[in-house]
């Protein structure tokens, strides 16, 4: 049993082997974005063809939408769907307790209440049921979170917000690639949102997202809504007349540029991705008390983040020891081997602070029109637990040459879980 390199030992993942890039930026990036410098078609309502343009093109192409709109962030997306399904005041809208913080802001930037549900133990995502129990008169919309990359049960949700009249948003950010029962996701609902933000699957040189849809009508709106509520035709000169409530939300060429560099390559690296989490995944699931992400059947995980909960009875604690300690001290001791192990948001969406204090807009406003009480702290059960008793791994696997690397973090977690009295004996000093 080899010593714990908390307590003197050697390190599992060698110093010099810890180092991992993404995005990976490749002679083909580097030329997208100096061709489009030397091009100057430099905004998205430049006439004729543009390098925003060509990426809508080419994203609805490769994953099979009708219709995208690229925008300055997959935050903006959420906000321009709800505006364009004309979401507003006094509205509802259903959104995950275990989210990024944007799911729950976009509501309110349009004025609308986040009304936050629970989420599915294993898939972290929406559970149908409690989404069901949270509407009332004034809901309006759902957005289902495919968190991590892990498809939302989409064929419930849809049910749900057929028989209420609702609208169905896809925040898809995490997402690009997964599939639920053979349809890319941000597809299947009225809209999707992606973010091309640098950290995800397929990043931009920055800031970025993408709306998608395939409803006609909701594209234009969209396109209208990112330029200040302009209408804008190749052929017909600017007009510079806003038909309705506009915001500057465009993305620009060379984000739009870099990004279809990357694109090109996004099979080739998923390929390569779903192969090494695979094989990680597969050495990690015997152990005991350790709950490995899991793609459902009928479905394909992007893996944008792994998250790994864990059971103290695998580590022979009781009930007395909090989920808490024992992650701390998984956390530590996996750390100290040179597995970067993280906490993926500290607490449920409705527990930060502008959704407790409701500051919102002048007033407390959207609160003040809906009235609605501030949940309970017993609220979300779900979401909680898996908060106190889980940890993520982001970004290093996201490399396609990342394979050794897991097979050194799997090295990490093997000895880790070797040593499994000292990690109880941690955990129960802490709780």
């Amino acid at each position: 049993m080899s010593k714990l390199a908390a307590f003197g030992g050697t390190a599992a993942v060698p110093k010099d082997r810890r180092g991992v890039d993404w995005p990976l930026i490749e002679d083909e990036d580097r030329k997208a974005v100096l061709d489009t410098l030397d091009g100057g078609r430099l905004v998205s309502n430049t006439e004729g063809s543009n390098p925003v343009a060509t990426l809508e093109a080419n994203w609805a192409q490769r994953f099979g939408f009708d219709h995208c709109v690229a925008v300055s962030t997959g935050t903006a997306a959420l906000s321009l769907a709800l505006a364009g399904l004309g979401i507003g005041p006094g509205d509802e809208v259903i959104v995950p307790a275990l989210s990024f913080i944007a799911t729950g802001l976009a509501p309110v930037h349009q004025m609308a209440t986040p009304v936050f549900a629970d989420v599915d133990a294993v898939t972290f995502n929406l559970d149908p049921d409690d989404v069901e129990r949270r509407i009332t008169p004034r809901t309006a919309a759902i957005i289902p979170v495919h968190l991590h990359g892990a498809p939302a049960d989409m064929d419930r949700l849809l049910d749900i917000a057929g028989r209420h009249g609702l609208a169905v948003i896809e925040d898809a950010a995490q997402a690009p690639g997964a599939t639920y029962r053979g349809r890319p996701v941000g597809g299947i609902g009225d809209a999707g949102a992606f973010s091309l933000q640098v950290t995800k699957n397929i990043p931009t040189c920055g800031e970025g997202g993408l709306l998608v849809t395939g409803r006609a009508e909701l594209a234009e709106a969209v396109r209208r809504a990112r330029q200040f509520g302009e209408v804008i035709e190749n052929g017909r000169d600017r007009d510079y007349v806003s038909y309705g409530l506009g915001w500057n939300h465009k993305m620009n060429a060379i984000q739009a540029a870099f990004t279809t560099a990357q694109l090109a390559r996004f099979d080739e690296y998923e390929r390569q991705r779903q192969r090494n989490v695979a094989d990680f995944l597969a050495r990690l699931a015997a152990l005991p008390g350790l709950r490995v992400p899991t793609a459902l059947p009928d479905t394909t995980h992007a893996w944008h983040i792994l998250r790994f909960r864990f059971e103290r009875a695998g580590f022979g604690l009781s009930d007395d020891v909090r989920p808490a300690a024992l992650r701390s001290a998984l956390r530590r001791l996996l750390r100290a081997e040179g597995v970067p192990m993280s906490q993926y948001q500290l607490m449920p969406l409705p527990d930060q602070k502008v959704f407790v204090d409701r500051v919102g807009f002048g007033g407390g406003y959207p609160w003040t029109v809906t009235g609605d009480a501030a949940p309970a702290a017993a609220d979300h059960p779900v979401a909680r637990a898996i908060i106190a008793d889980s940890l993520t791994l982001q970004k290093r696997h996201l490399n396609p040459g990342s394979g050794e690397l897991l097979g050194l973090y799997a090295d990490a977690f093997e000895k880790v879980w070797a040593n499994r009295d000292a990690v109880a004996t941690l955990a129960a000093a802490a709780s």
